[in-house]
């Protein structure tokens, strides 16, 4: 019911997956985003039953962004597959990740939380989830909670992707300075995990995209019409060539904002470009490809559709391609000089 793989997730662990990014001594492989982000493609091309990407993008802002004392109290537990870690970012409204409206007031050396949050993925099953909130001086925060704490509740929600994710309500959630991840402006945390999780989101898109492009290719290889493979009629290999033009300007915009990152160096520009073809891309592949199905396209005894499901749940993930070009066109705007040249 719960639609989590436990025994993978265990072998995720034993190979020690869930730490690519972690320090060697948090028991972890102690590399880079990008070596995170090609984990994060496999991913987008098996979908598998795991809350990956919320347990990655929380790994990263403990590892960087909290104190050392709580990361390595936390850290372990969760690079061994003993816990589980989700992310509470979405709220309701559509209101933008960026600006929570949950609020964060201080409480001696903690905060109180006080908020509603939404599509919390795994939130069932995690032991600890990953909180942001705006504080009264407008400064935004990160905070990791226990599921168990006092205040905190959570109802499950039927989603696009299937993926198990619940609504959570905190009132009056106590958190002790000692769980608080990062409070402030220089880097503001919030932001720095939604660009890292957003390219992350974008690795996964790319493997969904590749994927569903490698089972159109094969279906239409090997399914005869008029006794010819139907892959052969200029319509439909015209459409797969399109698709795979696709699939290749979101790898390469992907690894672009991906190594930028990685670098530490701006990738204010390459993010959105990445995520504004991760979003409008993934989904016209995957759409091309239940076309060219046909009927066993939205066959749920067929792999296709769960790719389908989860290209349209990536799109709209931390802002979907409208948004995206929104900001990129502001910005070129206010700057048209730097873009001539």
């Amino acid at each position: 019911d719960e639609r989590f793989d436990g025994e993978l997730w265990e072998k995720l662990a034993e190979a020690n997956l869930l730490g690519v990014t972690v320090p060697e001594e948090f028991g972890g492989l102690g590399m880079g985003l990008t070596e995170l982000g090609l984990v994060c493609e496999q991913v987008g091309w098996t979908l598998p039953r795991v809350p990956a990407l919320p347990t990655f993008a929380g790994l990263l802002a403990l590892v960087e962004l909290a104190p050392e004392s709580l990361a390595s109290a936390v850290v372990p537990g969760l690079v061994s597959g003993e816990d589980l870690l989700t992310v509470a970012l979405v709220e309701p409204d559509a209101a933008p990740a960026a600006t929570p409206a949950t609020k964060a007031r201080p409480d001696g050396d903690g905060w109180v939380l006080d908020g509603v949050k939404i599509c919390v993925p795994y939130a069932g099953l995690a032991r600890y989830v990953l909180v942001s909130a705006t504080t009264g001086d407008g400064r935004h925060g990160l905070f990791l909670v226990d599921t168990d704490a006092p205040g905190i509740s959570g109802v499950a929600q039927e989603v696009t992707s299937l993926e198990p994710q619940s609504v959570l309500t905190l009132s009056g959630v106590a958190v002790a300075g000692s769980c608080v991840v990062s409070v402030g402006n220089d880097p503001d945390p919030l932001s720095w995990l939604l660009d890292r999780m957003s390219v992350l989101v974008c690795a996964a898109a790319l493997g969904v995209a590749d994927r569903s492009l490698h089972i159109a290719a094969e279906y239409t290889r090997t399914r005869y019409q008029f006794d010819v493979p139907v892959g052969s009629f200029q319509a439909v290999h015209t459409r797969l060539a399109d698709s795979y033009i696709d699939v290749t300007a979101m790898r390469l915009t992907t690894w672009q904002a991906m190594w930028r990152l990685d670098q530490d160096l701006d990738a204010t520009d390459e993010l959105d470009i990445a995520k504004f073809w991760a979003s409008d891309a993934a989904y016209n592949v995957a759409r091309a490809a239940v076309h060219l199905h046909g009927g066993i396209g939205v066959d749920v005894d067929y792999p296709l559709h769960r790719y389908y499901l989860w290209a349209k749940t990536l799109e709209l993930m931390l802002g979907s391609a409208t948004p995206r070009l929104a900001e990129i066109g502001s910005r070129m705007a206010a700057t048209p000089s730097t873009w001539a040249d």
